[in-house]
């Protein structure tokens, strides 16, 4: 993969071909110095105390302020009741919905401490779980062995982003009370009547300043992360409740969860009137003697497929959903595998050599479930796990469990190992179709001055370059890498098919030889499985003339082929357009800009040689390699579309279409932002 990779949107890097730094001989990245901005002194430095960073900078703590960082919150609430019930000390959880949108998670846990905190006089513990970031009791390992709130700035960021806040905790025989409001106390805590209750009872009202006025929770989204919370813990019973008026489909007003048997209850709900390979799943669970430690998973398949997806796996840790998976998902996958092959080689079937993971879980639905100590997760709001730990015990937890499922029900398991095999063969045939259209459309193009093809047949990492001309095309070619590069010379700036006509775009050469080289087809016959390569980078001279072109070939891209846009496969290469040298020292710049730049810093009191390469074609083989073709030292930019697809569509029209009046009017309503560019 590239070095590095910028994102740039649909026409961005083509009309402004410079986001990158140069690269140095040595390739250490140049470090571009600040722009001159006036005085700058203590008083500029702010200092953000208490919760303030969270209002100011919600998407570092829940991911933004859309519809799902809002619900995010109520995740962590709920994360802190469930902790109290996998730790064993609350068997039931209570959510409700009232009719102003105020939300309230009621567990019967040991309740929130409410004794005076040493480091924070004056203050009670509850006020400073719900004031100080990076708070709690789930660091020490002694209140919780596991827990979902990693962080402990959960609650605590829950309250500063909500208009209202009030805790409640039935603690040492009393109950006591205390509002916030944006993070701050209405208030200390008060100390009411006598009771043998014990638990906490929180509930907000999130704040429409931060999160907007029409953002509201979803009745049917809560219900389904509760549901799903009572699915991996067994020993808990969580209650639904949420005034009708707020529910406009068909979710419950009041509903009891308690599912005993866990993961297995969930894929049974998942999968069911669905036919599946095997008559039971394969399910269990796993704990760690005398260690943390706990594993529960539910795995099957099916050749149906589930809804929209052949397959699908979903996994948690600590009961936290970790949507992007992980390494206990790595595990489960591992242990499926090693297990298929083991039990394939036990049989006398030969075919088990060429299962992958990708095979086993083509078309499983799969369900894992792990419990840990101080887990680690990538981002706060921990999507994915990264703790090693994990894999390993997920491996360790399914090796044996596996292995006897599979010999104690021979014909169950043959039929799996038969369905898994042919899963393996169908990947293998797909493979071998895209080698031969390869091996076809290079056959085909009989243009041995043309399309110089990697001499490899893997796709993956495969990549081809569209260069302008045979003179770049040459030096292309030296610079290349024949096993996973491609050079295919265009004649010049192509047909602009923005503006052409059908026929005049299906019967231009120069764009039939370049999808016959991709290997695809246009408009609605376009599959990416087609493509030949993993990469489509297309580069141009770094100047005004080859951002023209690169503008006419993203066009094309956009109006033939747009899902190949989307699935992220098209790249603009970014070549310098000086090099400057002074003793044994040599730098490129990509522009005008950076060659003044340069020599306003690195070459200062110098007198540097100032190469000016006229285009890819003047560039000796060894600095096209070293500057835009090696994917350890070059700088790509992905080619992307905006979420506004309209707004693309209009964009193409503007600047390509056939109606010249609209680019008049376009360069006539952006002129002021040419200005820099101008010598005047």
């Amino acid at each position: 993969m590239p070095k590095a990779t910028a994102q740039a949107s649909l026409f961005d890097s083509a009309l402004n071909p410079a986001p990158a730094a140069p690269l140095a001989e040595n390739h250490e990245p140049h470090l571009e110095p600040p722009a001159k901005t006036g005085g700058y002194s203590a008083k500029d430095i702010e200092v953000l105390e208490g919760l303030e960073p969270v209002r100011k900078r919600p998407g570092m703590y829940i991911g933004g302020t859309d519809e799902r960082a809002l619900h995010h919150l109520f995740a962590e609430v709920l994360d802190n009741a469930m902790d109290e019930a996998v730790a064993g000390h609350a068997k039931l959880i209570e959510v409700h919905l009232d009719a102003e949108g105020r939300l309230s998670v009621k567990d019967d846990g040991r309740g929130i401490p409410v004794d005076p905190h040493p480091k924070h006089p004056g203050k009670s513990a509850l006020e400073v779980i719900m004031i100080v970031l990076h708070s709690g009791g789930k660091f020490s390992g002694k209140a919780y062995e596991t827990s979902g709130g990693l962080h402990g700035v959960g609650v605590s960021v829950v309250n500063a982003l909500s208009e209202h806040v009030e805790v409640t905790a039935w603690k040492d025989g009393f109950e006591w009370r205390q509002a916030f409001t944006r993070g701050k106390p209405i208030g200390g805590i008060e100390k009411l009547g006598a009771t043998r209750k014990h638990g906490t009872a929180i509930s907000f009202v999130p704040d429409t300043i931060i999160f907007g006025e029409g953002v509201a929770f979803k009745p049917a989204r809560l219900y389904r992360m509760a549901r799903s919370k009572a699915y991996l813990f067994g020993g808990v019973e969580i209650r639904w409740k949420c005034d009708p008026s707020r529910i406009h489909d068909q979710t419950p007003a009041e509903a009891t969860f308690r599912f005993p048997n866990g993961l297995a209850d969930f894929l049974a709900e998942r999968v069911k009137d669905i036919e599946t390979v095997t008559p039971e799943p394969f399910a269990g669970r796993f704990e760690r003697k005398g260690e943390t430690g706990k594993v529960e998973w539910a795995v099957t398949w099916t050749p149906a497929g589930f809804g929209e997806a052949d397959g699908f796996m979903q996994s948690y840790c600590n009961t936290v959903p970790t949507p992007e998976g992980g390494t206990h998902e790595a595990g489960l996958r591992a242990a499926l595998t090693r297990g298929l092959k083991a039990y394939a080689e036990l049989s006398g079937e030969k075919r088990g050599g060429l299962i992958t993971a990708e095979d086993v879980v083509a078309q499983a639905g799969a369900l894992v479930s792990v419990f840990i100590s101080n887990p680690e997760f990538q981002g706060q709001t921990k999507e994915r796990l990264s703790s090693a730990d994990a894999q390993r015990l997920v491996e360790a937890a399914l090796r044996d469990p596996f292995d006897h499922w599979l010999t104690a029900q021979p014909k169950s398991a043959s039929a799996l190992l038969a369905f898994v095999i042919e899963r393996a063969e169908e990947r293998l045939k797909r493979r071998k179709d895209k080698e031969v259209a390869r091996a076809s459309a290079t056959r085909k193009l009989r243009l041995p001055g043309k399309l110089a093809d990697c001499s490899g047949n893997a796709i993956d990492g495969a990549e081809i370059f569209l260069v302008e001309g045979d003179s770049a095309g040459g030096s292309a070619k030296q610079a290349r890498n024949r096993k996973t590069q491609a050079i295919l010379p265009l004649r010049g700036k192509i047909l602009n098919v923005a503006s052409a006509s059908s026929d005049k775009t299906g019967g231009n050469k120069e764009l039939s030889d370049l999808m016959l080289a991709l290997g695809v087809q246009g408009g609605a016959k376009f599959k990416e499985d087609d493509l030949r390569y993993e990469r489509v980078v297309i580069m141009t001279d770094a100047d005004v003339d080859g951002a023209h072109i690169a503008s006419l070939l993203i066009t094309f891209f956009y109006r033939t082929m747009p899902d190949l846009i989307r699935a992220g496969r098209l790249y603009l290469a970014l070549p310098p357009l000086y090099r400057i040298s002074h003793g044994g020292k040599s730098m490129y710049a990509r522009d005008e800009a950076h060659r003044d730049e340069l020599l306003a810093t690195e070459f200062k009191g110098k007198k540097p040689d100032i190469g000016r390469f006229k285009g890819l074609g003047e560039m000796m083989p060894a600095q096209l390699k070293e500057t835009t073709m090696d994917p350890s030292k070059r700088t790509l930019a992905r080619v992307t579309l905006p979420r506004a697809e309209e707004q693309v569509q209009d964009l193409v029209e503007t600047l390509m279409g056939r109606k010249p009046e609209l680019r008049f009017r376009f360069i006539q309503e952006n002129a002021e932002f040419a200005v820099a560019d101008l010598d005047v």
